[in-house]
């Protein structure tokens, strides 16, 4: 025998389905974009290991990525993954992740604030660092490579030791040098050498 439902149940039950879709279109509307089954901020938290809550970098031998962005962190991490930029743990990690999520990471960090490292600096280094940087880096670095939008990394308050093992892979031919910063560096070394490095290291890392 078909039980009847009484009418103001029917209607309990009614509007009870239709407030339990809309709110679950709701929170579908609220959830972060996923892709392949994980949230960016789930893909994104994998890298505070190394590069700090938020991408500002607590160990001096890894950079902030915070506030870089999206182009470049982007374009690095697929260099890495393909082997086309040297790295020494980087090039393993980006392994395991598809462009479209390294993608998806790089956009998380660049809507981060960017914040730079408390050290100390040689304020004659610093003053010198500044007129080199003016002569050498700033038509690709501007802002003293504080500017992210020239896609080019964040040099300004970086924690010194990084700047100084990038700047010696440069050198040393680990990783390879675009064209204009090639020639540009050449220069540098020849009339400035090591203390043209230097200086304009203390420079990035006097920047806050």
């Amino acid at each position: 025998m078909k039980k009847i439902l009484p009418t103001g149940l029917m209607l309990i039950g009614l509007a009870f389905s239709i407030s339990t879709t809309a709110f679950a279109a709701d929170e579908k509307k609220k959830a972060p974009e996923v892709i392949n089954g994980a949230s960016s901020k789930m893909l994104a938290d994998t890298c505070t290991g190394c590069h700090g809550f938020d991408g500002v970098s607590k160990g001096p031998a890894t950079p902030s990525i915070a506030g870089m962005s999206a182009e470049y962190l982007t374009e690095i991490m697929i260099a890495y993954k393909s082997g086309d930029a040297a790295s020494t743990i980087m090039g393993r990690i980006t392994k395991g992740y598809s462009d479209d999520e390294l993608k998806q990471v790089a956009e998380v960090y660049a809507k981060k604030k960017y914040v730079s490292a408390d050290q100390k600096t040689d304020a004659a280094a610093v003053k010198k660092g500044k007129k080199l940087h003016g002569k050498y880096c700033e038509k690709c670095h501007s802002e003293g490579g504080s500017e992210a939008g020239d896609d080019s990394g964040l040099l300004a308050g970086q924690w010194a030791p990084y700047l100084r093992s990038a700047l010696a892979d440069f050198n040393d031919g680990t990783r390879e040098m675009p064209k204009k910063m090639k020639k540009k560096m050449k220069k540098l070394m020849k009339k400035e050498g090591d203390d043209g490095i230097k200086a304009l290291i203390n420079y990035y890392s006097s920047i806050k």
